[in-house]
């Protein structure tokens, strides 16, 4: 979802899917390289190794709501998306024209082949998960197979990895070859607003000598603690200075998060906590219902913020959520835990 199966537990299983709870991590933290097209037609070589050459340039694409989110963001508008939550719920799509767009999809795993055919798509964009090796919606246990959807049209992905903003530079690639303009003064302007926002992001991260802070994903059930090397927003935080907690005891098979039982909640400590945004405030609601949530001392000092969790795919909206988490950053206390 990709995510796919988030082996959460029953009751967290169908919440976080439904929210696209997972991350997915690269061996060599970069997708393939993104081909080219020209006189003698369309190749690329997407995130899981697979070139698939075409005769010509693909037009009409069908892509995955983060995929579509990206691609758009340089110009290239699909002719159908699916999503794995109500579109009107899907985080990556917010403030995006969707009018002219067929929305074949909005449950995770669950796509409307038929309607996909009907739009008699070149093109499949999805991503490539490499722990689970699957693309997004098609991974196993998906209701709607690869097969499926490869018997419509060629279906491509860039690769999840260890950086966001590696992620948006091949959505750039694979734009460019399907015709995007990156030197649009809009593209360019982009870039820049979120080089300034990382600039600013180092610069409070600098100022907060020992601040921790410790990232994690709230149900009713559990309290899922994520490993920031398998998300890729939290890898780049990491990358840019911010102390983020690790967690000992990764979920064995699974190594996205660590499950903790509300009875442990205190297990680890930070001084500042950042609760996945897909599905906020409701998963923040459920955490303050438990006993056990103030035992963790920024929850008891209200010292929480948002993490902008797997969905931010574009410059803009990665400026914008740095910029709220800047400010949470250069508000906390470095102190509060010992």
């Amino acid at each position: 979802m990709s995510c796919t199966r988030t082996k959460l537990g029953t009751a967290a299983l169908g919440a976080l899917m439904a929210l696209a709870a997972c991350a997915g991590d690269s061996a060599d933290g970069d997708s393939a390289d993104a081909g080219g097209s020209g006189q003698d037609g369309w190749s690329y070589t997407d995130g899981s190794g697979a070139e698939t050459t075409l005769d010509d340039v693909p037009t009409r694409i069908v892509a995955h709501a983060s995929s579509a989110a990206a691609l758009m963001s340089f110009g290239i508008t699909p002719v159908g998306i699916y999503a794995d939550t109500p579109v009107d719920d899907d985080l990556a799509l917010d403030g995006l024209d969707l009018d002219g767009i067929e929305i074949v999809g909005e449950e995770w795993g669950v796509i409307n082949v038929e309607a996909v055919a009907a739009l008699d798509p070149d093109l499949i964009v999805s991503e490539w998960w490499p722990v689970e090796q699957g693309y997004t919606g098609m991974e196993e246990g998906a209701g709607t197979g690869l097969d499926t959807m490869q018997a419509i049209a060629p279906v491509v992905g860039v690769a999840q990895g260890p950086s966001i903003v590696g992620m948006i530079e091949d959505y750039e690639e694979l734009g460019q070859s399907l015709g995007a303009d990156l030197d649009d003064p809009e593209v360019a302007s982009s870039r820049a607003a979120f080089d300034e926002a990382v600039e600013r992001f180092g610069a409070a991260v600098d100022a907060q000598t020992d601040l921790s802070v410790l990232a994690v994903s709230p149900t009713d059930e559990s309290l899922y603690v994520a490993v920031p090397e398998h998300a890729a927003e939290l890898a780049d935080f990491t990358d840019w200075g911010l102390d983020l907690v690790v967690p000992d005891s990764p979920d064995q098979g699974f190594e996205y998060w660590e499950t903790l039982s509300w009875e442990n909640a205190d297990k680890y400590q930070a001084d500042l906590l950042i609760v996945d945004e897909r599905g906020y405030p409701a998963n923040l609601e459920d955490a303050e219902a438990q006993p056990t949530w103030t035992s963790l001392d920024a929850a008891a000092a209200g010292a929480v913020a948002v993490w902008p969790a797997y969905w931010v795919r574009t410059y803009d909206a990665y400026a914008g959520a740095l910029d709220d988490l800047t400010a949470a950053i250069e508000d906390a206390d470095p102190q509060l835990v010992p």
